[in-house]
């Protein structure tokens, strides 16, 4: 079993906490966009407040544990391995409250480059619990506005996760899926999955639009977010998320793995 001073000595040396790779300048250009209520990083947390800059700094610095001081305009960002330890904590014990429940659960990620391997040890872990993981709308086309105009995506699930991908993109080898931050893959299949009168999830798991769109729609809503997203820090706050893990999301794929096995221990989950 990973102990928790393995894992916090971890998150610091592949710098999945400590300094990160998100710099400074790129976390406050998004707290600026997300004050003035862009949807580019609103993400689907419509937000119940005005929240302006100086107000988005301090609750990341009390989320995250980035600089409180808004005079610290350059460098990198910084996130306290404390607490990402504390809200991987509370992000595997909502997984011991579902799988106890042996609720439905939907899975996705605008990550999947990175996160995919994570999410879909979750999804074995959950079913292997007894939790139908649900796989609503797929192949159901998805148009998003990208920085490149309007693009149209297919939904679609691997191992029980769901992504977008282009259309004709191949599988074998090929591309895993496309990063997205949008909110409208989640709502599509949250959509199919009423209309088609199936099981509602009991809880969400994703990142970006995935957490922030199902939160926005009463779902409970749990992912990992790095210092740039402060949407996901905000439904917290505003009681839409119901954890936010604050971790740099774009390292190795592999460099998650020790967080996996953490989360499942906890959850009671390994098998």
């Amino acid at each position: 079993m990973l102990t928790r001073g393995a894992l916090r000595a971890h998150l610091l040396d592949v710098r999945l906490a400590g300094v990160v790779a998100t710099s400074r300048e790129v976390s406050l250009r998004s707290y600026r966009l997300f004050a003035a209520r862009d949807p580019r990083v609103l993400i689907g947390i419509d937000p119940e407040r005005d929240w302006g800059p100086r107000e988005l700094l301090g609750l990341m610095a009390e989320r995250c544990g980035v600089s409180a001081d808004p005079r610290e305009v350059s460098g990198q960002d910084v996130i306290d391995p404390d607490r990402t330890l504390a809200a991987l904590d509370a992000f595997a014990d909502r997984l011991a409250v579902v799988a106890g429940r042996r609720a439905p659960v939907l899975l996705g990620t605008g990550h999947p480059h990175r996160l995919l391997g994570f999410y879909v040890a979750l999804a074995e872990a959950l079913s292997a619990a007894g939790c139908a993981v649900l796989t609503p709308a797929q192949g159901r086309c998805v148009d998003i506005t990208t920085r490149f105009g309007l693009r149209t995506y297919n939904l679609d699930y691997v191992r029980g996760v769901a992504l977008v991908r282009e259309p004709g993109a191949g599988r074998a080898g090929g591309e895993p899926g496309a990063h997205t931050h949008s909110p409208l893959p989640v709502r599509v299949a949250l959509a199919a999955a009423a209309e088609g009168g199936g099981p509602l999830p009991a809880l969400v798991i994703g990142d970006h639009g995935w957490a922030c769109g199902a939160g926005q729609l009463g779902f409970e809503a749990i992912g990992p977010a790095d210092t740039d997203d402060p949407a996901l820090f905000v439904g917290q706050a505003e009681g839409r998320v119901s954890v936010a893990v604050p971790l740099d999301d774009a390292v190795r794929s592999e460099y998650y793995r020790p967080l996996t096995r953490y989360v499942l221990n906890r959850a009671c989950l390994s098998r």
